[in-house]
């Protein structure tokens, strides 16, 4: 199944990079899924995190993922899939909403998809400095620390994680 999981997140991935860089969009699945690998041994979770941008930024319907992975695949990946006809703002308030009450799972793919954002945001803040935050849609620098601050408060029960533990350090490190 992860087999099968990469495969077809490669090819919804296909021909496009992760913001302002020549990186193709692929790694940030993959390191999401390794990391999730690192936390638990649930295929289906780590299949939910080599997925879970397709909906979002490749277009799979959720119906396309119920057919291909199953009905508790596809639920995560649609829980961590944000709405973009909302602002920037509104999405990530909607996360931190949802993270309130949400599972134990989603709660472990958020924190993987989140940290493998914020390794490279700390990576290319050291290349490129302050700039960096001009490759995104928000480029408020303090905008992106209540958000990332904001999901290290709601991450209770995965302390323990070096997973976590290695994310709010990078959090310090990027934010202050």
């Amino acid at each position: 199944m992860v087999e099968k999981a990469v495969a077809f997140a490669a090819r919804s991935h296909e021909g496009t990079f992760r913001k302002g860089t020549k990186v193709p969009y692929i790694v940030h699945p993959l390191e999401t899924a390794v990391i999730v690998a690192l936390m638990v041994t649930d295929e289906e979770l780590i299949c939910a995190a080599l997925l879970h941008d397709v909906a979002e930024d490749a277009g799979v319907t959720e119906d396309e993922l119920r057919s291909e992975f199953g009905n508790r695949v596809a639920g995560l990946v649609m829980e961590e899939t944000e709405d973009k006809t909302k602002s920037w703002k509104e999405r990530k308030s909607a996360t931190l909403d949802h993270l309130e009450t949400a599972s134990r799972e989603s709660k472990i793919l958020v924190l993987a998809d989140k940290l493998s954002n914020l390794r490279t945001t700390a990576r290319d803040l050291l290349l490129i400095g302050d700039d960096l935050w001009q490759r995104f849609n928000e480029k408020d620098k303090s905008e992106h620390a209540w958000y990332y601050k904001g999901i290290a408060k709601r991450l209770s029960g995965l302390e323990d994680f070096p997973a976590y533990q290695e994310y709010i350090k990078l959090c310090e490190r990027v934010f202050g």
